[in-house]
């Protein structure tokens, strides 16, 4: 497959607030999933395997752990001549010093020089923190051959779903006749899941026009798009098929988590032709003690399980000791769960401490369990 001309910019400088704990000292993209993933690794992930040999990922809010993470472009093969990936925090120019991207537009236009050093013709723009598996490269042929100017991938969300997602509506050619962001009565349920294709020259200019309107907020949703429509620009929707998450809450984060003890999911980390790519931890393999009992799990390397583990997602370095009972919970790497301990339908933050016959949420708890500094018996 020849290289597209096609360059990535990832999103990645949100401030996850609704994940608690889990992003007071790490960037969103930064937060684990899945056993042994990052949810950066997705989107950067997709990008290698669509071929896009170029990526830059805008980071803002605690980045130091992304930006290490990410600028280590070899775990995704992105660090061979002529690709990479970029880590573009918020810059100087002329004099200027930006201490944030003031908008997701705002984002791409802090990063044209960025951009024209590369002469793409086409420029993908990503969200950072989803989770899902998605060919750009089809979703590019797609938009050259309805010779649009833009294309956005979408998907039909539950209808009260619809007002958390910028919301098209289309005519029989899939073209967008109407976009509104997150609208208290949508018309329709055709979700923007974040990820567009723009011609660059047009993007470019559009978003020199953009910092020159008073009162705009810098954003695809609020301002880009709506603006390119109404300039009757051709604006085209890609129909998007198979998983896709947002992970933006705690719940959700727990829901892809549990997705994947489905041995029908639709996400299939283990499919050889299209890998998530993540970092290699040098771990031995994982171990059940002659009293330990694993059941419908999903478990990554170096984990050792000497108690029950029962429907939940176990990451590196994971101890659960004799007695203890793990059910429906995701452990973050080197969580350490005490003789005795009890953690039912909880998510527990990398390095947490569960002590000695303590008690985290039960098994009939209708909300998720955040547990991100140790617990002790009887608290």
């Amino acid at each position: 497959m020849e290289q597209n001309n096609m360059l990535a910019m990832i999103l990645a400088g949100g401030r996850g607030t609704r994940l608690f704990d889990l992003t007071k000292k790490t960037a969103k993209p930064a937060v684990y999933f899945g056993g042994k993933y990052r949810i950066i690794d997705f989107p950067i992930s997709n990008c290698a395997n669509s071929n896009i040999n170029v990526v830059g990922v805008l980071t803002q809010y605690e980045p130091v752990e992304l930006n290490a993470y990410a600028g280590a472009g070899q775990r995704w093969g992105l660090d061979t001549r002529g690709s990479g990936v970029y880590v573009l925090p918020p810059s100087e120019k002329d004099g200027t010093k930006f201490d944030v991207y003031r908008g997701t537009a705002d984002a791409i236009t802090q990063n044209i020089e960025f951009i024209d050093k590369f002469n793409p013709e086409y420029v993908l723009i990503l969200s950072g923190d989803h989770i899902y598996k998605m060919d750009y490269d089809k979703m590019l042929s797609a938009h050259k051959a309805n010779a649009a100017d833009a294309t956005i991938a979408v998907l039909q969300v539950p209808w009260k779903e619809a007002s958390r997602f910028g919301i098209m509506e289309i005519d029989d050619q899939s073209n967008i006749i109407a976009f509104k962001e997150k609208p208290k009565e949508p018309k329709s349920n055709l979700a923007s899941m974040g990820i567009y294709i723009f011609n660059w020259k047009l993007l470019r200019k559009e978003l020199l026009d953009d910092m020159k309107r008073e009162g705009s907020s810098h954003d695809f949703g609020n301002d880009i798009i709506p603006s390119l429509l109404n300039q009757g620009k051709h604006l085209s929707v890609y129909q998007f098929e198979g998983y896709w998450k947002d992970v933006g809450t705690i719940d959700s984060l727990w829901e892809a988590n549990m997705d994947l003890l489905n041995k029908n999911n639709e996400l299939d980390l283990d499919d050889p032709n299209w890998k998530i790519y993540t970092s290699d931890i040098p771990s031995l393999p994982h171990y059940v003690g002659p009293n330990g009992k694993v059941e419908h799990c999903y478990i990554n390397q170096g984990a050792v399980i000497y108690g029950t583990a029962k429907d939940s997602v176990l990451f590196n370095n994971v101890v659960i000791e004799e007695g203890a009972d793990v059910q429906q919970s995701v452990l973050m790497p080197g969580v350490h769960v005490g003789a005795g301990a009890k953690v039912y339908r909880a998510i527990v933050a990398e390095n947490v401490k569960i002590d000695p016959e303590a008690v985290v949420s039960d098994p009939d708890s209708k909300e998720i369990a955040l547990v991100a500094k140790r617990v002790k018996k009887g608290e």
